[in-house]
């Protein structure tokens, strides 16, 4: 798939337009091209600190972000691969917690790619192989690692033994890479089960359990799912913990939502059954509150987009793009939005995606919907959405962008009952937004 990435740096951006005339039109997973990369430039996966490494459909991030934030609580450093980005690509390479500054991301982009002659890699290979060959030079004390898509094919799989391994919520997307239904996704993404090493995953229906307890099984790792050898529960404003080791009362993730107790449920699960870096339990108390997750039911503050709508408004963004997604995210604002509260969504969806599935859980909702395209990418026609939410009895708008949206929710408002807007769907959304309001990650 095209990456589409781009940089203020001259430096940067030199060495993305190297990549992007080398990538393949069309992405083929498999391993055997980041494999010969990586030769060429010594295995550098293989002189990494413990990896976490993190699989999943929904909540993969959020998990990561938790990792992150309990190592770092603990007094110790984490290096963290992720993607996609938001505004700036060094977002996706975080060397002991800070992100990789433009001379040394450009540097190392040149390097790899004076290695990559007739390999045939794509841009997901290629700066996989870069964070791993950053990761290997400088010190830190763990490693997490998101998977890019799917589990057995991604470049980050070539990890041989990573400390341990977890996999998120699961659900559809990624269909012509993964497969059409959730057992072949779930099998997929349980690729990264490897001989040893503990794969800790959420709670999955029959079906889908099986498919994950098959590949852990085929791959010699023991397997760990919720309910099972550890259990989580979000009970009043605690997260109670239970496994074999013993109980723990943790407070509620900071993070908004629900789904976001088990995200950090997970993490806590994955540090407790690794045995590479020790996290104590005050470790992971303040990583509840400490886990930061941009575009994920992220309230905005003050800036540019804030300033459009009436005083006493909330502006909220998330980069949720399928109906698992979706589902969390109409949970969320279910009990957020009091009755007397307009409720606007300015969705965008890329055209690749269930556009139907993410509008399935606002029915029956008092919303409007404004949907907008993306720039730069292809998209499902705004006109096209709206009118099927409109069969689905949804008040929709087409809009040309996410300001001229703004822009009407704010003239129409009315300022005894401000609205509360959230900004919905593609991630390439999200970063336009987070960049014209000033709040790029760091």
């Amino acid at each position: 798939m095209p990456d589409f990435a781009r940089s203020d740096s001259p430096l940067v951006q030199r060495q993305l337009d190297r990549l992007a005339a080398l990538t393949p039109p069309a992405d083929v997973l498999g391993l055997e091209r980041i494999t010969a990369l990586l030769a060429r430039l010594g295995n550098p996966h293989r002189a990494l600190p413990p990896v976490f490494h993190v699989a999943g459909t929904n909540g993969k991030g959020s998990t990561c972000a938790f990792l992150r934030a309990a190592i770092e609580a603990a007094g110790l450093s984490a290096h963290v691969y992720a993607s996609p980005h938001l505004v700036r690509f060094n977002e996706r390479v975080r060397l002991s917690g800070r992100l990789i500054d433009d001379e040394a991301l450009a540097n190392l982009l040149d390097e790899v790619l004076g290695h990559a002659d007739g390999i045939g890699a794509t841009f997901f290979e290629v700066t996989t192989a870069a964070a791993f060959l950053a990761f290997s030079r400088e010190p830190a004390d763990a490693c997490v690692i998101e998977v890019g898509l799917g589990g057995r094919l991604d470049a980050t799989n070539v990890i041989e033994r990573p400390a341990v391994c977890g996999i998120a919520h699961l659900g559809l997307d990624h269909q012509a890479f993964l497969g059409t239904r959730i057992e072949a996704i779930a099998a997929e993404k349980a690729g990264i089960a490897k001989r040893g090493v503990p794969l800790v995953t959420q709670l999955y229906s029959t079906q889908v359990a099986s498919r994950v307890a098959e590949a852990a099984k085929a791959n010699g790792a023991p397997w760990l799912p919720r309910g099972g050898p550890w259990d989580a529960i979000g009970q009043g404003q605690q997260l109670r913990y239970r496994d074999r080791e013993g109980k723990l009362d943790l407070p509620l993730p900071r993070l908004p939502g629900a789904h976001q107790a088990m995200n950090a449920a997970l993490a806590v699960a994955m540090i407790r059954h690794q045995d590479a870096i020790a996290i104590g339990e005050s470790a992971l108390r303040a990583a509840m509150g400490w886990a930061e997750w941009p575009a994920r039911l992220q309230r905005l503050g003050a800036g540019p987009l804030t300033a459009m709508l009436p005083r006493g408004s909330e502006l909220w963004l998330d980069g949720g793009h399928n109906p698992g997604a979706a589902r969390a995210v109409a949970d969320h604002f279910r009990s957020h939005v009091p009755a007397d509260r307009p409720f606007h969504i300015v969705l965008g969806l890329l055209e690749a995606k269930d556009a139907t599935g993410v509008l399935k859980p606002f029915r029956n909702r008092s919303i409007t919907l404004h949907t907008v395209p993306i720039a730069g990418h292809a998209h499902h026609a705004p006109a096209a959405v709206a009118a099927a939410a409109r069969e689905e009895g949804i008040t929709a708008l087409p809009a040309t962008g996410f300001l001229e949206a703004l822009g009407w929710i704010g003239r129409h408002a009315d300022r005894a009952a401000p609205p509360i807007v959230l900004i919905l769907g593609s991630l390439y959304l999200a970063g336009e937004v987070l960049k014209a309001n000033g709040q790029e990650p760091a």
